[in-house]
């Protein structure tokens, strides 16, 4: 009989455990499509896999027996500030992988801002036929604000469309195809110069509201925010604030300080920003995309437990 039980709580958990039981040796798996599903198989289960935000407190209140929380997402702040889990669980994450799926969120974000794509939507409505010149990508500037494993896929692609990269980054001074990286506390300098600055940076106290109003009033009239982080990263009052007085051109906006964006927010109607759901990290091939790396996590953790375990969050 399997040592250690697993219940998986995702769309895709059937997948999952079919594939994990395959590829894992010692583990029952059992899966889970619902929430309330998961909430009836909780109580012997020592291991939970499932998508962060999706994990609510009364799924942890209903088992007692965990103690490893491997969340299929890269963010786990519900998680780490949830007062249900006992700070003896051990909560890891996903990522290295999310690169293709917020780099293409990223390019479809500065072709539409710069092309004005939302306004063609509207005339095809209308049956409305205006025409007005196209820019383009190449020879533009794009500032990466973090250079982590997704700036770095991001680069390539802004590359092979003939762009200009900068970055912003306390951790790297150099990196293959940037003209010149900053400092944070030159991200003023470095706005100057961006015709798309590109928010991929963590959230932390650090880099919450690290584009602030001195950032964005540094920014050309002809420039493009794009945030895929998290919402913290951006002072959304005075982003709102820099698109209204023209200092700014537009927003591409797919993450938010309040999650969902209220109804009432008015960044959804705002005829300069984009809003898009935090879809950055989706894809429809994520299980794919995840499963190495949830197969290393439990063959690890059934050799060595959790000392073994890579993305462990410190609690």
């Amino acid at each position: 009989m399997a040592s250690r039980k697993a219940l998986i709580f995702d769309r895709q958990a059937e997948w999952y455990a079919r594939e994990l039981g395959n590829l894992c040796e010692g583990y029952q798996f059992v899966a889970a499509t619902s929430h309330e599903e998961a909430v009836s198989l909780g109580a012997d289960a020592d291991i939970l896999i499932a998508l962060a935000p999706f994990i609510k407190p009364d799924l942890i209140a209903a088992m007692p027996k965990l103690q490893w929380v491997q969340a299929l997402t890269t963010g786990v702040d519900n998680l780490l500030a949830m007062d249900v889990l006992s700070k003896d669980v051990v909560v890891t994450n996903c990522s290295g992988f999310h690169g293709p799926q917020m780099s293409e969120l990223t390019l479809l974000l500065m072709l539409s801002l710069s092309r004005d794509f939302p306004t063609m939507l509207q005339n095809q409505q209308s049956a409305s036929w205006q025409r007005w010149p196209q820019p383009l990508l190449a020879g533009k500037t794009a500032c990466l604000v973090g250079l982590g494993a997704i700036a770095e896929t991001l680069a390539k692609r802004c590359l092979a469309m003939d762009m200009r990269l900068t970055g912003v980054s306390n951790g790297r001074t150099e990196l293959d195809g940037f003209d010149r990286i900053y400092k944070r506390s030159e991200i003023e300098d470095a706005a100057r110069e961006a015709d798309f600055l590109i928010v991929i940076a963590p959230y932390s106290s650090e880099t919450h509201h690290i584009v602030d109003a001195k950032v964005l009033s540094a920014m050309k009239q002809s420039a493009f925010l794009i945030n895929i982080s998290r919402g913290g990263c951006v002072d959304e009052e005075a982003l709102l604030e820099a698109l209204d007085e023209g200092y700014i051109a537009g927003a591409g906006m797919d993450v938010f300080a309040t999650e969902p964006l209220p109804a009432d927010s008015p960044l959804w109607h705002h005829p300069r920003i984009i809003v898009t759901p935090h879809i950055g990290g989706m894809a429809d091939v994520y299980h794919q995309q995840a499963l190495p790396l949830i197969v290393d996590s439990l063959n690890t953790y059934a050799k060595s437990g959790a000392d073994g375990l890579t993305g462990k969050f410190d609690r």
